[in-house]
């Protein structure tokens, strides 16, 4: 019996130790919801019966308020929906939102219930100009609350989608080609409305934008074959006579680009001038492609002594591309060496080749050789961590240093600039705070700003001026997000000479202020002649052995399942936190040699996760667990890869052995999967 007693009370206190362990802080950071909307779904049999069913971005819970002049309301779970009866007449339904902290968002919606058929059906349907194969659809009518879409393709459950009436609905078809496509409009009433036609889904076949600018890096740096960043080698062509695939040079919006149609194999040559990579890290490209399930770049060296001297040393890799969107890869040359590749000073050849065979289309943007540079150095100019700085806004904007409404990503310091730009304000509007002493432009040469925008595409304009204003330097960079932090790195090297202490940013700039709240952090001098890494673990070689706990599936290595983005590398760790397994479940490794902290001071881990705002925490041990430090990040994005950095500057000394990670830290398994790579040490 003692020993029940014993084993009961060992449990408690393990539990009690989680508890203590679980950090839930960032659950006050987390926005409010958005996207509130309602689906109603009106019974056909004149009863006025209507079933709601909310939805918003980050909510876990609603109010429905049903507007028929009643206080009666539903609280209702994410998912879930609930059911009314109305009269005929026209409502305006109100939705509340809320997140796990409280926080709260509301939209009111019309709704109609009427019991006649719906009148004067309006539709309209487009193909879309920018996803290829994809059609919008609008439906208007009277006395009709919904409406259904029939694609008119065979083999597909109909229809394929429903909206609310006046509200826009979006199909992807499988192929293009004629069809014969149905709109039919219900509301309360057993009758409804049709509309029919013939539409034709068109293919887009190339991009109409440009792929992205190659980022700022210097000459020595780089080996360029072809970009409009840097200065191209020699190349002898870009479609050898013995291709099979048809090229020719085209103009993607202003941007030179190479197209390829007909794709089975293509030979790009540098036969005259070979190029010695053998100093470089990457391979970059930018791929576009409307149809092509697998892209091919093999590299070929020829050792020296010319084609097929001594014997050619050659790899190939292959890609799985996002159709429809510009892609860039930088493949690490390592894994071509991983592949069979045994030289990169005496690179001749360089051939592309695709599935389906003989039919890919594929434009090929910024192909070029590079290496990270061999250190940074950077100065914080303002944090706004201790006294703020005196703002002067300007064109109807305001300024003021509030408390951090995003801790997350890669900015989860405690206070930030918010700039709110008031509804009507100018295009120029923005603000300005003075520093004590100049910026040293000379030892640095670029600004980083870490910025948080509710729009995606926004233009941010960075100027510097000197005291009264005579000379001035600015630059724009867009934001490639919306409602996460990243970080914008400003080149100001062809600034003129100059004593700058005034520091000016506008956002969404050349657009008139609707009401939005920017907020800007961590303004920093930054000379990136080179950034010290060391990956330690990227999953390519012989697998580490993993400890798993908190009943998880386990962890095990695999094929990267999305080879897009941040992460184009073949190998990937999975783990699997398994449904019902404890909040802290986990798994680590360990490695060879002590994890150098003299000489870098962070850990860059590359995640992919299912859940966006999910906590992962990092955690160092040395060999008996006496000694260690933890770091919680918040993933920013689902589905998708992402590179977290965590800083462990804060560490005591060790010799830390031991890298433990958590995923969705806080809360019991659900089955979910998540996938890890790229462990590297990082400034």
């Amino acid at each position: 019996m003692k020993k029940i007693y014993y084993i009961i009370l060992g449990l408690l206190v393990l539990v009690g130790c989680i508890e203590e362990d679980r950090d839930l802080s960032f659950v006050d950071s987390l926005v409010s919801p958005t996207n509130v909307s309602a689906t109603y779904s009106l019974a056909q049999d004149n009863t006025g019966l209507v079933t709601i069913t909310p939805t918003a971005d980050g909510a876990n819970s609603f109010k429905v308020y049903f507007g028929d002049g009643s206080s009666d309301f539903a609280d209702v779970a994410i998912g879930q929906s609930v059911s009314h009866v109305y009269v005929e007449g026209t409502y305006m339904v109100k939705i509340e939102a809320f997140n796990i902290s409280g926080k709260k968002s509301e939209v009111t919606q019309e709704l109609v219930v009427s019991f006649k058929a719906p009148e004067n059906l309006m539709v309209t349907i487009e193909n879309s100009v920018s996803v290829s194969k994809q059609v919008d659809i609008t439906a208007t009518a009277d006395y009709a609350t919904m409406y259904e879409f029939y694609s008119g393709e065979s083999g597909v459950s109909q229809p394929v989608a429903t909206a609310n009436i006046g509200e826009s609905l979006s199909y992807v078809y499988q192929a293009p080609g004629d069809y014969d496509i149905r709109v039919v409009a219900k509301g309360a009433a057993i009758a409804t409305t049709e509309y029919t036609a013939t539409f034709t889904v068109t293919e887009i076949l190339a991009p109409t934008t440009a792929a992205a600018a190659p980022r700022s890096r210097v000459e020595s740096d780089v080996i360029s074959l072809f970009s409009d960043a840097y200065t191209d080698v020699s190349v002898d062509t870009w479609n050898t006579v013995w291709s099979a695939a048809s090229f020719e040079d085209v103009m993607i919006a202003g941007n030179a680009t190479k197209k390829y149609t007909g794709l089975n194999f293509n030979g790009i040559e540098t036969v005259s001038s070979p190029v010695d990579a053998s100093g470089m890290e990457f391979i970059h490209l930018d791929v576009w492609t409307p149809n092509i399930t697998a892209f091919r770049l093999k590299l070929v060296d020829f050792k020296g002594d010319g084609f097929g001297g001594a014997g050619d040393t050659e790899a190939e890799l292959s890609f799985t591309p996002t159709q429809g969107e510009w892609v860039s890869l930088d493949i690490p040359l390592s894994d071509f060496a991983a592949a069979g590749m045994e030289s990169f000073s005496d690179i001749n050849q360089y051939i592309i080749s695709s599935d389906p065979s003989g039919a890919g289309i594929v434009f090929i943007d910024n192909v070029y050789f590079w290496k990270n540079p061999s250190n940074t150095t950077s100065q914080v100019v303002e944090g706004f961590e201790g006294a703020a700085p005196v703002f002067t806004s300007f064109g109807g904007a305001g300024v003021e240093v509030v408390s951090n409404p995003d801790m997350s990503g890669i900015n989860a310091t405690a206070n930030v600039a918010r700039l709110t730009k008031g509804s009507g304000s100018e295009v120029w509007a923005g603000g300005f705070f003075e520093i004590s002493s100049p910026l040293d432009l000379a030892t640095f040469s670029k600004i980083s700003v870490k910025t948080w925008s509710p729009k995606q595409g926004a233009v941010v304009k960075l100027k510097l001026e000197n005291q009264d204003a005579s000379i001035t330097h600015e630059v724009d960079l867009n934001t490639t997000v919306s409602n996460a932090w990243e970080e914008l790195i400003y080149d100001f090297s062809g600034a003129p000479t100059a004593d700058y202490v005034r520091i000016v940013i506008f956002f969404d700039f050349g657009v008139n202020g609707d009401g939005s709240e920017y907020y800007y952090d961590d303004i920093t001098l930054v000379n990136d002649s080179g950034v010290s890494s060391l990956v330690f673990q990227d999953f390519e070689g012989t697998a580490p052995s993993f400890t798993s706990f908190g009943n998880i599936a386990g962890v095990e290595v695999i094929t990267n399942p999305d080879m897009n983005g941040v992460n184009t590398t073949s190998n990937v760790a999975k783990l699997t936190k398994t449904s019902g397994s404890e909040v802290w479940a986990g798994a680590f490794f360990e490695t060879d040699t002590a994890l150098d902290f003299t000489t870098y001071s962070k850990i860059s881990v590359k995640t992919w996760s299912p859940k966006q705002g999910a906590v992962v925490k990092l955690k160092l041990e040395n060999q008996d667990a006496s000694i260690t430090h933890e770091v919680d990040l918040n993933t920013t994005v689902s589905n998708s890869w992402e590179e977290l950095i965590y800083d462990f500057s804060g560490a005591p000394a060790a010799d830390y052995v031991r890298v433990v990670i958590f995923f969705d830290f806080g809360v019991n398994g659900d089955g979910s999967e998540y996938y890890y790579d790229e462990l590297t040490l990082t400034n």
